[in-house]
């Protein structure tokens, strides 16, 4: 049963995860704008949800930085019903293994 206000681990074969690619793409593509780089998405490997008032969505985001695999985690916040989402915080935390 989930908790509000509680972190819980939803793995990586969640039934919305086209929704969560698509949060990742979007938290990305914020990145990029914000930071004038050129991150690649390529997967999600891992994701937790929290239920505030909406969804954050915290992801660890596999991308391509100049042919090489790096990881990110990016906390995303989701409020569907008022078509709001926002990346609260993108950060590197470490290269991905090959």
């Amino acid at each position: 049963m989930a908790v509000v206000g509680g972190i819980k681990e939803t793995g990586g074969s969640s039934a919305n995860s086209l929704e969560i690619d698509d949060l990742a793409k979007f938290a990305v593509d914020h990145h990029n704008s914000k930071e004038n780089a050129l991150l690649e998405f390529q997967r999600v490997v891992k994701t937790k949800e929290q239920v505030v008032a909406g969804t954050v969505y915290y992801l660890t985001i596999e991308v391509t930085d100049g042919g090489a695999k790096k990881l990110y985690e990016a906390k995303v916040w989701v409020k569907p019903w008022l078509n709001f989402k926002e990346v609260q915080e993108f950060k590197y935390v470490g290269d991905a293994s090959a």
